[in-house]
């Protein structure tokens, strides 16, 4: 550093920049602010919490609200008056403890297919510095070459920028480059899957406020921030669906959904068992196991038998009913490896368990012997104000939505491409059912 009073040399006279140059932005994404609802549409059950976001930049939830879930199969609405009742029982609930009326709510996206990839964009710049407007056409290209007929885009988030030879770059704006380059995660959805959404959404006087993914918001939920950085993928073990997320240097690069859920452990106890599905479904809450012991032979099980009075009781053993369960498990841990070795390193070597299935008796073992790596249980951390009863691996995806639409989680660059957008399928609808309620 130069004396007091000493000239500068030449080196370290302070460079002066155009005053047009754009400076670096705030690397804070911006907090949402007011009450906001989320609304987590699964096929076991319809989870609806409304928070607010404190002084201090924590969440605080007002109401919370759930219900079974009606007109849903794995993740998409097959009933629009089931759904719809369902939906608005939950939002009731919610809106009564919260003492607020929704009008827009954030929502999940687990129906409709939805798929994930990874594009890269090059934008000539020609050796001026980068400005906003040049970021912005480079993500509405990406979002160009991504769109599919008869699909919408969900999320289109820059993972990462290069300003010519130099890689890594999170906000470009202000480097002077010749070439800018971006790498686009795009996740999008059936068209008329999220027109059912929409329209049933309307027939419950809500709006669509904002559209997530539904294993990108349990791994928001449920990974620490070194499981984020070092690379880990998330296992979301629904009711009808386990989605896959894969979160590598802080950013969400993979999501996947697999047809496969507790439902089906559910249905295939009932199967093989001839149990009415309720009583199916409480043999696996309060026996079921993704391992065998030695006891299992020994103790016997109260079945009760389709079509028999309720007093017909069979008996069978242990055994049976965790034999039923494990070769389901075993397919869907399969089918999760065959993901992840498709993905080769950029899928991590450590995978988090979280959903209601997660919780069966011996299910992080049997991930981990399949997986062939090391396997933790994901509980989501409580924020102020949720009871006890909503809190766990059951409710991971409602809580990741909750932390997505108030701030965390998203691409710190500050850019609302969604507002340039007044054509997007979903303006379309939302404006084409006003005109007709």
């Amino acid at each position: 550093m130069s004396a007091v009073g000493t000239p500068r040399t030449p080196d370290e006279m302070p460079v002066s920049l155009p005053e047009d140059t754009p400076r670096p932005r705030s690397r804070q994404a911006p907090r949402q602010t007011g009450p906001f609802g989320v609304l987590d549409i699964g096929s076991s059950k319809i989870v609806c919490l409304i928070a607010r976001t404190e002084s201090d930049g924590s969440l605080r939830v007002l109401g919370t609200g759930w219900q079974k879930a009606q007109g849903v199969r794995a993740g998409g609405i097959v009933d629009v008056v089931e759904a719809e009742r369902a939906i608005r029982a939950a939002v009731g609930l919610a809106e009564e403890q919260a003492d607020t009326r929704l009008r827009t709510i954030t929502v999940n996206v687990s129906g409709g297919q939805p798929e994930s990839r990874l594009i890269g964009i090059r934008w000539h710049i020609g050796g001026r510095a980068v400005t906003e407007q040049d970021v912005r056409r480079v993500l509405q290209e990406g979002r160009g070459r991504a769109a599919s007929e008869g699909r919408h885009i969900i999320h289109a988030v820059p993972l990462n920028f290069s300003a010519d030879d130099t890689a890594g770059v999170d906000d470009p704006r202000g480097l002077f480059c010749d070439d800018l380059t971006a790498r686009l995660h795009v996740v999008d959805a059936q068209q008329t899957a999220l027109r059912t959404l929409e329209a049933c959404l309307a027939r419950c006087d809500l709006g669509i406020g904002g559209l997530a993914s539904a294993p990108m918001a349990a791994g928001i939920a449920t990974l620490v921030e070194d499981e984020k950085q070092l690379g880990a993928t998330v296992l979301d073990m629904g009711g009808g669906t386990t989605g896959m997320a894969v979160f590598a240097d802080g950013q969400l690069l993979h999501t996947a959904l697999i047809p496969i859920g507790g439902q089906h452990v559910t249905q295939d106890l009932a199967r093989m068992l001839s149990t009415p599905i309720a009583h199916a479904e409480r043999l696996k809450t309060l026996y079921g196991s993704a391992q065998h012991s030695p006891d299992d032979e020994r103790e016997m099980l109260p079945v009760r038998l389709v079509g028999e009075p309720e007093h017909h009781i069979a008996k069978v053993p242990r055994k049976a009913v965790v034999g039923i369960i494990i070769p389901r498990l075993e397919e869907t841990f399969e089918m999760v490896r065959e993901r992840l070795d498709s993905l080769g390193s950029i899928a991590g070597n450590r995978v988090v368990l979280t959903g209601g299935a997660s919780q069966l008796q011996g299910v992080r073992e049997l991930a981990s012997s399949i997986l062939g790596r090391p396997v933790r249980i994901g509980r989501p951390a409580m924020p102020r104000g949720l009871p006890e009863s909503a809190a766990g691996p059951a409710f991971a995806t409602a809580l990741g939505l909750l932390a997505w639409a108030g701030g965390d989680g998203r691409s710190p660059m500050d850019l609302d491409l969604e507002s340039e957008r007044p054509d997007g399928i979903l303006r379309r609808i939302a404006n084409f059912l006003r005109e007709r309620m």
